[in-house]
């Protein structure tokens, strides 16, 4: 029995892309952002995340308060 092989320059591919990958690496490569924009969103990103954080402490320390039980009353 003889085994099928393909090649890139002739014949049917093998591959599901159907050899498509440079190709759609050019089209995401042509689809991104200018580097100036691409470093403003990374910029955003991490200010983002940095208030996420600031809310998750403030819901932390919020929790982490002991809870006073009772009224102090006055004697005389």
């Amino acid at each position: 029995m003889k085994k099928k092989t393909s090649s890139r320059s002739g014949g049917a591919s093998s591959c599901l892309c159907h050899d498509a990958g440079p190709v759609l690496t050019e089209l995401l490569r042509r689809l991104a952002p200018p580097e100036e924009a691409r470093r403003h969103f990374e910029t955003a990103r991490v200010e983002f995340l940095k208030g996420l954080r600031a809310v998750i402490d403030d819901r932390i320390a919020r929790r982490s308060k002991s809870k006073v039980r009772g009224q102090p009353i006055r004697v005389e």
